[in-house]
């Protein structure tokens, strides 16, 4: 016979699978539906000894001269050009207003900047130099404004694909 608490458990465990699913069907949405926009960036602390090699990015639109004037949570605003390149319009606490053509991109407040929840890029070792030209970060953005990092652009705003080793 079933006790309380190994129900309790079982209902416990079950709604956790189902956040878990629901965030990972939102995130394949994203990478589906999203629009690509190209935010220029800044490299930062390119290795991690304990995690293999990966990037650290920081983006045009995270630095912000005065964190303080900001919400802790809100939404960057900004409007994606004919190459793809997204500027910053605003900052803004809630989703609306928005302009036909403004995307939002959902923000929280960092130690020194901005996050969007897309800071590192990780990629095999010994790959690294291979990433140190990129000047763009390619995220996949929703209407919601739910961002995904999707891959590292060069200054011609094409993508830089890992190098495969040839067996």
């Amino acid at each position: 016979m079933w006790n309380r608490r190994a129900v309790i458990i079982l209902l416990n465990l079950v709604l956790v699978l189902g956040f878990f699913n629901r965030s990972v069907l939102q995130k394949e949405e994203t990478l589906a539906k999203g629009q690509l926009i190209l935010l220029e960036l800044a490299p930062v602390d390119p290795r991690s000894l304990m995690q293999g090699d990966y990037m650290r990015l920081s983006y045009a639109i995270s630095q912000v001269p005065d964190l303080d004037s900001l919400q802790s949570r809100g939404y960057a605003v900004v409007r994606v050009g004919k190459d793809g390149v997204a500027h910053l319009v605003r900052y803004q606490e809630k989703p609306v207003p928005l302009a036909k053509e403004e995307q939002l991109i959902k923000y929280f407040e960092g130690d020194w900047s901005l996050n969007i929840g897309a800071e590192s890029y990780f990629f095999e070792e010994g790959q690294g130099e291979q990433f140190e030209q990129a000047e763009f970060g390619g995220l996949r953005v929703d209407e919601k404004g739910n961002s995904i990092l999707v891959g590292l652009y060069n200054a011609q705003k094409q993508l830089i694909e890992p190098k495969r080793e040839s067996n």
